[in-house]
């Protein structure tokens, strides 16, 4: 993925709706920091502090694996609106 592609995700919402990409007032989100995500932002509205502190695997088409393929993303300490990349999965 270049630069660009990276430019288009920034300030989406992993798994939005395409017609509407954009984060929605009165939810949570944390974004998303590095690998093939990087730059969305994730719905955590809802969530409990476990699950906040136990990542994420998330689906994507864009990680090492392709299609069926997972990203997997960790809170980052001392910065709760974060999560980095932390490698793929298939």
């Amino acid at each position: 993925m270049d630069s660009d592609d990276k430019q288009v995700l920034r300030g989406r919402v992993y798994g939005a709706e395409p017609t509407h990409p954009g984060p929605l007032s009165g939810q949570t989100y944390v974004e998303l920091v590095g690998g093939p995500l990087d730059g969305l932002l994730l719905d955590v509205t809802g969530w409990t502090r476990d699950e906040i502190d136990t990542g994420v695997a998330l689906e994507t088409e864009l990680g090492q694996f392709g299609p069926g393929g997972r990203s997997l993303y960790d809170p980052r300490p001392g910065a709760p609106g974060r999560f980095d990349w932390n490698g793929d999965s298939p």
